[in-house]
């Protein structure tokens, strides 16, 4: 049978998830990452597991890798110079963007970073229109003199994006043909293939960060297959998609824009499958890790998608996972800034040099160094006893960057970090649930990451939220979703026609071809028939409105009745979502939307008996811990998480710790192990 693994590569560390087929376990494993090249600590990880399994590279039968490779492109601009050719007169499309302002009163914002080198935004003579018909024939000399010239500036890849080429994609086919023929070396993206979907900025810039990447993701994932196979792996490995799922090595060089935030989507998959476990159809996620916060929402046990979304300042129009992220993570690094106020991130220590009671030569306070002398926080090993920690640097970092710097004692420093840094997390919660117009108090708080459980209680008792949820490997939670993600293919396509019975053909015929187009798409993947699931849906809005909402149109076939239907639920979401709606007003179907899903083997958790009756396990130590609101250190109690069992409850203030991470239950909360070993925790406010 063997291994299927599971890797997402972290700011700090590398996790592995690694179920074996034979036995049913669940092995989890952490190293630390190595940011000049990903991959080392990848094969690294994989070879220590398969010489901790005594097992041959040959027995793993599947790997999947979330990756973070395209974002740090993106976020230290490393990404290939490529070249734009575009309709003649719209060249600087890209400069001026679509006049949204997101930070309309900072004097200071900048706009974001151009990816195209001056000189490389190129027109071609054509012109289609929008209903097209061709109104300029493509000059193709023109457009061979254009991709000559991009030759000479050196150009590693070019981004061909034309107007309405979404509804008439010849002249771009016809340019990707004589680039072809005048320049087959260079990596080259149309928009009609990516995003064949109206509103030009929004097109042209996803094509634009597709081709910016392509270079890049297609020598690191050459890289990582190969070195794969020098330790003698030999089943072709996954990478994680943003939108959750996961594609193979070809269509992840065709579409490195798809893989931009693919890591932290893995978890939000397995906290979806964590939920249906334990009940919770309404989930927040919380995903702390060492260099970022990450926070989405679940509703109904399904992540919310979004089909646009900006990346590094640019709209990327494909779905993507809902996912807000911001700098608050277990190295964000605390300083008092020249208000003589306490700041904590966004920037980061991350695994090197690390925080400074790491003692690999970090020296500037972080979190993790400020739960260490609050005692949240093992004072002596973490990691299971792997990694030694020095409680004398933490003190030393704490006493020179910000006691010295201020009037704050040792303990106020530290209690003074958390508490920024619980607030920075608070706000963005309430991002992506109350400012969507949710109630956060119907939701439950699910905490992984290495250090999610620690700031978990806190966070939710901020929000009043009175449940949270802790998976049984919450450090290695987003490669556990990895295991768990099938393979995924979003198609889409624009052709703005009025909601009525008259157009229901025409609606029929653009999913149809959406249909087969993905079934097309299952097909390289090697998806058998009965293993395949379509998803369908429409965008819609009111006439002369400019922007949509996704309505999911269950069969993919409308009929007068199921378009009532949609109709219906149009109406009752564009009131959920802005608090009023206008049956009687006409509303339009934009863009048409396909999810191929090819259902992947995933592993079987099995649930054990409850054993409410069994004692308590004996305590690892009482350590004395200094917990947000109170005054004084409590006395609490340190269990090993691989101790407590199904049907055991423990009141707070206690300590659990684990190898992959540690929780921290404060006063008037009471955990819970359920029958698959999560540990649920309620608020007691009468204690």
């Amino acid at each position: 049978m063997g291994y299927m693994i599971g890797v997402d590569v972290g700011g700090t560390f590398t996790d592995f998830s690694v179920f074996d087929l034979d036995t049913g376990r669940l092995i989890n494993y952490k190293d630390s990452s190595t940011p000049e090249d990903p991959s080392r600590a990848i094969v690294k990880g994989v070879q220590d597991i398969l010489a901790q399994e005594k097992a041959d590279a040959d027995q793993v039968s599947y790997l999947a890798h979330g990756t973070t490779v395209g974002t740090n492109a993106l976020i230290e601009k490393k990404g290939a110079k490529l070249g734009l050719i575009t309709t003649e007169g719209f060249k600087d499309t890209m400069e001026i963007g679509n006049q949204k302002r997101p930070s309309l009163y900072d004097l200071q914002a900048q706009k974001p970073v151009s990816l195209i080198p001056s000189g490389c935004n190129m027109g071609v003579k054509e012109r289609i229109l929008y209903n097209g018909g061709i109104d300029t024939p493509l000059d193709e000399e023109d457009a061979r003199r254009v991709i000559r010239f991009l030759k000479h500036k050196g150009v590693q890849a070019i981004a061909v994006c034309t107007l309405f080429s979404f509804i008439n994609p010849a002249h771009e086919r016809r340019i990707k043909e004589l680039i072809e023929e005048e320049f087959p070396e260079a990596y080259t993206t149309i928009s009609s293939d990516l995003a064949p979907e109206f509103r030009e900025y929004s097109r042209m810039s996803t094509t634009v960060l597709n081709c910016y990447l392509g270079p890049v993701m297609k020598k690191y994932v050459h890289n990582f297959q190969q070195s794969l196979k020098d330790i003698g792996v030999q089943v072709e490995p996954y990478i994680t998609q943003s939108n959750g799922s996961i594609i193979s090595i070809k269509e992840t060089i065709d579409c490195p824009i798809k893989c931009a935030v693919s890591g932290p989507s893995a978890g939000v998959v397995a906290a979806s499958f964590i939920g249906r476990q334990c009940g919770a159809s309404k989930v927040i996620t919380f995903d702390m890790g060492g260099t970022s916060a990450d926070i989405s929402l679940i509703e109904n046990y399904s992540p919310k998608v979004s089909n646009e979304r900006l990346v590094e300042g640019y709209p990327a129009r494909i779905p993507m996972i809902n996912i807000i992220t911001i700098g608050a993570g277990g190295g964000s690094i605390a300083r008092i800034d020249e208000g003589n106020a306490l700041k904590v991130g966004p920037e980061s220590a991350g695994a090197v040099p690390g925080p400074a009671c790491y003692g690999r030569g970090g020296t500037q306070p972080v979190v993790t160094d400020a739960n260490i002398v609050l005692g949240k926080l093992n004072q002596n090993r973490i990691l299971g006893g792997r990694m030694k920690v020095h409680l004398e640097k933490a003190y030393q970092a704490l006493d020179e960057y910000i006691c010295a710097k201020s009037s704050l004692s040792r303990e106020e420093a530290a209690n003074g970090i958390i508490t920024v840094v619980n607030s920075n997390m608070v706000r963005a919660v309430r991002s992506v649930s109350v400012e969507k117009g949710y109630d956060v108090r119907e939701f439950s708080l699910m905490a992984f990451g290495g250090a999610g459980p620690l700031h978990a209680c806190e966070v939710a008792q901020e929000l009043g939220i009175r449940e949270v949820i802790i998976p049984p490997h919450p450090g290695t939670l987003c490669s556990l979703g990895l295991l768990l993600a099938d393979t995924k293919f979003d198609l889409s396509r624009t052709n703005i026609l009025d909601a009525t019975k008259e157009n229901i053909l025409l609606f029929n015929n653009e999913f149809s071809d959406m249909l087969l187009q993905g079934a097309k798409a299952l097909d390289r993947e090697g998806i058998v028939q009965e293993r395949r699931i379509f998803e369908c849906s429409i965008d819609m809005r009111y006439q002369r409105q400019n922007f949509e909402i996704n309505i999911p149109v269950a069969s993919g076939v409308l009929t007068e009745e199921t378009l009532e239907k949609a109709l219906s639920d149009f109406h009752a979401e564009h009131k959920r979502s802005y608090g009023y709606c206008n049956e009687n007003a006409p509303v339009q179907f934009v863009s048409y939307r396909v999810s191929a899903i090819g259902i992947i083997d995933k592993p079987e958790m099995e649930a054990k008996p409850m054993e409410p009756e069994a004692p308590l396990p004996k305590p690892i130590e009482v350590r004395r811990v200094l917990y947000q609101n109170c005054t004084e250190y409590l006395e609490s109690p340190v269990y090993s998480r691989d101790d407590l069992l199904p049907g055991q409850s423990i009141s707070g203030p206690c300590i659990c710790e684990q190898m992959d991470t540690t929780l921290v239950v404060p006063p008037k909360w009471v955990l819970k192990v359920d029958r698959y070993g999560n540990i649920v925790i309620h608020y007691n406010e009468v204690r």
